[in-house]
């Protein structure tokens, strides 16, 4: 099946019991038993649940996956990632990673054992020249949030492997409809399906997809015990958001190309960074490994009080964290999604106070240009 049928039906069959053609949301703890040590494949919630089941064949299939692991929050996926590594290890990441995975990473992770080392891995040079013997995992961002760089997947993948290193992606900004990190190389990708799963602002949760049958099992075992599991509701509601997936990210990725040439254009507007526009950097990777640019645009306004000014005069686009909605949602990463990082940290990888991210919804892309136009002549 094609990648628009597959999200629409993966994982998902008529309810055997009434015929119903939406997976039921199977709001129980526990299930009665035929027999002793004989049941129908399901004995505690925790362990299994029907309405996740089906959420992570759809998404494993949506991500050429062979498993998919369904949790709480993105960060709880990132964090059963790292479960398969052990005190000692060492951990490439990109540099321009999401605030609350390097808070994970540097306030959590860190006392129990594991190393972290932050390179742009836009260079695939720094990620080999930071690869040592106790690596064990290359975890990268791409597009990064908010900056929205680009990792060379194939590259990466290949870096990684030749040196015995799992390589993991967040490809949370793009979602499947976007990029499959699975078909360049990846052992494991990582999704906040609160974002563009979702798609409507109404969920929270993650979802890790392996290919190899040792990360499965793992994966599978951690989800069990630390019992970091999505609920039925809300593996409901993602389920609901991937039907209608290559629709609303054909949206978002037309409407940000539109705004973010708006942009680039402005005389108020210093920078723009959105990978659809010849002048990103990783312009023309961006066409070999996405299909589309995505939905989120950050740009620069030259100051933290000018980037005030447009923020404190919209109308229609929304202040407020999160990304990934049918609604437009705009954001000022430095006080915001990146607040955990410390500000020389931020400065260095590029995140400055006058950024402003906006994640661009489905609305009428000419409103959304307007509200952007009265805000800026107030600027």
């Amino acid at each position: 099946m094609r990648f628009g049928t597959l999200c629409v039906h993966a994982g998902q069959e008529p309810d055997p019991a009434t015929g119903a053609i939406t997976t039921p949301i199977y709001q129980t703890s526990t299930y009665v038993q035929e027999a002793l040590g004989r049941h129908k494949g399901y004995e505690y919630a925790r362990t299994r649940n029907p309405t996740r089941d089906a959420l992570e064949a759809n998404i494993a299939a949506l991500e050429n996956g062979k498993a998919a692991f369904a949790f709480a929050s993105g960060l709880a996926a990132t964090s059963a990632v790292t479960r398969l590594l052990e005190s000692g290890d060492h951990v490439v990441v990109t540099d321009n990673t999401y605030g609350g995975t390097y808070r994970l990473f540097e306030r959590i992770l860190r006392k129990y054992g594991l190393d972290f080392t932050y390179v742009d891995t836009s260079n695939l040079r720094e990620i080999e020249q930071a690869v040592r013997p106790a690596t064990k995992m290359l975890f990268i961002e791409t597009p990064t949030n908010p900056t929205l760089r680009l990792t060379d997947l194939a590259g990466a993948a290949e870096i990684a492997h030749a040196r015995g290193v799992a390589l993991v992606v967040d490809s949370t900004f793009a979602s499947p409809a976007v990029q499959r990190p699975i078909e360049f190389g990846a052992d494991l990708v990582v999704h906040s399906t609160t974002k563009f799963l979702n798609g409507h602002s109404d969920s929270v949760g993650g979802v890790v997809v392996a290919v190899r049958d040792d990360h499965i099992e793992s994966l599978r075992f951690v989800q069990n015990a630390e019992g970091a599991i999505l609920g039925p509701m809300d593996a409901w509601l993602v389920l609901r958001g991937t039907k209608t997936l290559p629709l609303r990210m054909a949206r978002h990725n037309a409407s940000a190309q539109v705004l973010a040439e708006y942009l680039a254009a402005h005389p108020k507007v210093s920078r723009v960074h959105y990978p659809g526009l010849p002048s990103h950097p990783q312009h023309a990777l961006a066409e070999r490994q996405m299909k589309g640019f995505g939905g989120l645009i950050a740009f620069e306004l030259g100051s933290l009080e000018r980037a005030r000014r447009l923020l404190d005069n919209l109308r229609l686009m929304a202040l407020a964290e999160s990304l990934g909605g049918v609604e437009t949602l705009i954001s000022h990463p430095a006080s915001m999604t990146h607040a955990a990082v410390p500000l020389e940290r931020r400065l260095r990888i590029g995140l400055t106070e006058d950024m402003v991210r906006v994640s661009v919804g489905i609305e009428d892309v000419e409103d959304l240009q307007d509200d952007l136009a009265q805000a800026l002549e107030r600027v």
